[in-house]
């Protein structure tokens, strides 16, 4: 990581600036299901429990956003080569990373769970906001609003896996 300072207001702080490894060149690093596989089972429980009662569409179009925002390229190939093979669009594919601005591709439905996901997401920047909570609300019964807090906790939890695990996008290992 490098750091770099700025003064404000006779003031000096110092601004994080992350430096990824680079995976096409980065050392292999531990393989997650080998080295800890009850933990490995236990994400894998999580995700398959989370993703009860939703839709399968749904369910990849949260993944693909929660990883467009983690950057996260090896779950984003990952989730957009199965929502593919489910018969999502290419044009809904391509409209996720702007989903706000491109709403009119996304039902008022799909546009409040990815509202929410961008939250959860982000939830260090501003938490949940009660108007993002609400709108989920409104579209989703308590049940499916807690899977799909358990489906947006669950691809955050495999995009921090994955990132830190130095795992290169289209080598999927399933």
């Amino acid at each position: 990581m490098t750091t770099t300072e700025i003064k404000t207001n006779d003031r000096t702080t110092a601004e994080a600036t992350t430096v990824r490894p680079n995976p096409t060149t980065a050392a292999p690093r531990l393989n997650f299901a080998k080295a800890a596989p009850k933990a490995f089972r236990a994400v894998i429980g999580l995700d398959a429990a989370a993703r009860e009662g939703l839709d399968p569409a749904l369910v990849e179009l949260v993944q693909i956003r929660a990883s467009h925002l983690n950057r996260c390229a090896y779950c984003l190939h990952m989730h957009t080569t199965d929502a593919r093979r489910a018969g999502e669009s290419e044009d809904r594919l391509h409209m996720v990373a702007v989903w706000q601005e491109a709403d009119h591709f996304f039902t008022a439905r799909e546009q409040s769970a990815l509202a929410l996901t961008d939250a959860v997401t982000r939830i260090g920047d501003a938490g949940v906001p009660d108007e993002v909570y609400d709108r989920a609300a409104a579209h989703f019964t308590e049940e499916e609003l807690a899977h799909l807090l358990a489906l947006i906790l669950t691809i955050n939890t495999w995009n921090r896996i994955a990132l830190s695990t130095a795992k290169r996008a289209g080598m999927d290992e399933r």
